[in-house]
């Protein structure tokens, strides 16, 4: 009961903030490499609007999670990356099929709140 009573909060938590609706960061006239240039810390701060799937979410996920180590391990959007990425967030990761649009979506709810906090 108190599994629950933990899990189902969080679990609203990540359908809420993955339905949000958000602005993009920078207008279609502004290359999109000028607006993550600037970033700080590369990994430990949310990119401003990736495409979930896209090699610049998957970067900053592996980063944040220090999934690969120093580009060993597995390659991102892979079976073997999904599950190593499951292993990180340990009872935190999503309960949805790993890799699919519904993950992709929990996971990056859950790393921007951690990386918000920290």
């Amino acid at each position: 009961m108190r599994f629950l009573l933990t899990v189902v909060p969080l679990t609203t938590a990540f359908i809420i903030a993955a339905c949000t609706h958000s602005e993009p960061s920078a207008p279609p006239s502004e290359p999109a490499a000028a607006s993550t240039a600037a970033s700080p810390a590369p990994g430990k701060t949310a990119p401003a609007n990736p495409t979930l799937g896209s090699p610049e979410w998957f970067a900053w996920v592996d980063k944040t999670l220090a999934v690969s180590d120093d580009g060993h391990g597995p390659r991102p959007g892979t079976d073997e990356w999904n599950q190593a990425v499951n292993r990180k967030l340990g009872q935190e990761a999503p309960q949805t099929a790993p890799g699919s649009a519904e993950w992709q979506q929990a996971v990056d709810a859950l790393l921007r709140t951690r990386v918000a906090t920290h």
